[in-house]
């Protein structure tokens, strides 16, 4: 059986990465990159969802902290749009990979990335499916993203706040999608996204006259 959490030879700086925010209807698509430090363990990661609010936070900090090198990267609800879910995702991923060279002074050896697919960089990369709950470096890089974007639609929330972002996280629940049908998207909201669509198809984009 693999330990990837293991020190391996034949790479000297392994990045761990994951991703916030595929499934919402409104926001960016964040991703992150971490490359941790193994003279400073980090206590508690594990697949982010499975941690509180308050226990993320504190976390983020101590990863930012003790980290050998970090990034959090994203794509925005345009580029979603623009070349879809999937590849948009791909390229926040690609973003944060590249972004550790600040740190670094070069790209990681490797990658772990969370899930089935791996983003185009020119390194040495493994997709590990449920990676967030096997492989600690991955654990933070949920961590960084999870948080991140939360934070980014608190942000959305207090600029829009009909829609009650900062209660669903733009998920498609029945409170944002009655919100949704009766304020028409706001520009935050991914129009591609099935349910954002078809208000759009039937109402318009109201959101964007009534709320900026």
């Amino acid at each position: 059986m693999t330990d990837w959490n293991a020190p391996n030879p034949l790479y000297q700086w392994t990045c761990g990465v994951d991703e916030a925010g595929r499934g919402p209807l409104a926001g960016s698509v964040v991703a992150a990159a971490v490359v941790l430090d193994p003279a400073k363990p980090i206590t508690g990661l594990k697949d982010s969802k499975k941690l509180t609010a308050k226990v993320r936070e504190e976390l983020y900090d101590i990863i930012i902290r003790d980290s050998k090198a970090w990034c959090i990267a994203e794509a925005s609800a345009i580029e979603i749009d623009s070349i879809n879910i999937l590849q948009a995702t791909m390229l926040a991923m690609k973003r944060a990979i590249e972004g550790l060279e600040k740190t670094l002074g070069r790209l990681p050896d490797r990658a772990l990335i969370d899930g089935n697919r791996c983003p185009k960089v020119n390194i040495s990369m493994e997709a590990i499916v449920k990676g967030d709950s096997k492989v600690v470096a991955i654990s933070a890089a949920s961590i960084l993203a999870k948080v991140t974007r939360d934070r980014d639609m608190q942000a959305l929330h207090d600029a829009y706040p009909v829609y009650g972002f900062n209660q669903h996280m733009g998920y498609p629940t029945p409170i944002h999608l009655e919100s949704l049908k009766l304020h028409g998207p706001c520009p935050e909201h991914r129009k591609t996204f099935g349910p954002v669509r078809l208000v759009i198809e039937t109402k318009g984009n109201l959101g964007e006259t009534k709320l900026l």
